[in-house]
């Protein structure tokens, strides 16, 4: 039997550590908006034989400084390439370069604006926030009847504060990778950190309503032992469920597109550490509350 809350400090201090540490690069530098959120450029072509690859693709363009352009394959020729913003005068001469690749026709050229951009960022901003606050209202709900020794609505708070680990590692990676790869973040790494919030708060209520369970089952018993009890008593199902979605993110991240690569990176960094927090925050945490209720 594993006892996480006789080595919660431990665990606890290793997570801030983490946190902490993904806080300094986000505040130093952010993420690298894409341009969902910055405005660019989107440009979709097909070639009249085989499709270059896309190394060769980037290569032809990187006299424009497009060679870290995102390429998304589309049928059997096509190609849906988007860049920063350029005028007519480049993209003209970035076809010509494109086209003595391999002979292609241009289906469209459009450019996305900022006010887009903007108007994507403050929905996604939005997105997150009514979703942490429906969490909290879900927990608080579900656990009304779970008076000792914690309040029903202190679950949904540890709940959140799990999910802010879970989410601001992702982040701070990012931010560092943005920083020193010039990798961007777009509208699917929001995407990614929504899905990781309902996957992680998912796994902390699993063992929080273990923990329930047991809370009803031995009321007389040491809620710190109730709390061990609960996770070891889900953390096989929790661990072996999350090590089956990572197999499939990494398939995806090693062999799927350069479109979906950072999307995947994000789902199995949130992915890990919601598990980890499922089982090595939010069950410490809680034991914390129930000992200041005590004092």
């Amino acid at each position: 039997m594993i006892s996480v809350i006789k080595h919660k400090k431990k665990f606890l201090i290793f997570s801030g550590t983490l946190v902490v540490l993904s806080f300094i690069p986000l505040i130093l530098w952010g993420l690298k908006p894409g341009i969902d959120f910055t405005g660019g450029s989107l440009w979709e072509v097909e070639f009249t034989q085989d499709r270059p690859s896309n190394e060769a693709i980037l290569s032809s363009l990187k006299d424009f400084n497009l060679d870290n352009a995102l390429i998304q394959p589309t049928g059997d020729k096509g190609v849906i390439l988007r860049f920063r913003n350029i005028n007519e005068k480049t993209h003209e001469a970035a076809y010509r370069y494109l086209n003595d690749l391999a002979p292609l026709t241009e289906k469209y050229f459009q450019t996305i604006g900022p006010t887009i951009g903007q108007e994507l960022k403050t929905k996604s901003l939005q997105a997150i926030v009514v979703v942490l606050i429906l969490i909290v209202a879900y927990i608080a709900w579900a656990f009304r009847q779970v008076s000792r020794p914690v309040a029903s609505w202190k679950y949904g708070v540890i709940a959140i504060v799990a999910l802010v680990h879970d989410v601001t590692i992702p982040a701070g990676v990012f931010s560092f990778l943005g920083k020193f790869y010039g990798i961007e973040v777009d509208a699917l790494f929001i995407t990614a950190l929504l899905t990781v919030l309902g996957f992680s708060v998912h796994d902390t209520i699993v063992v929080f309503d273990r923990i329930r369970e047991n809370l009803k089952r031995r009321p007389s018993e040491d809620f710190s032992k109730i709390i061990d009890a609960s996770i070891n008593e889900t953390i096989t199902r929790s661990i072996n469920t999350s090590f089956t979605v990572i197999l499939v993110l990494l398939a995806i991240f090693f062999l799927g597109g350069e479109s979906t690569k950072f999307f995947a990176l994000t789902l199995i960094l949130g992915v890990f550490f919601g598990t980890y927090s499922s089982i090595f925050v939010a069950g410490p945490l809680l034991d914390w509350a129930g000992k200041r209720v005590k004092k």
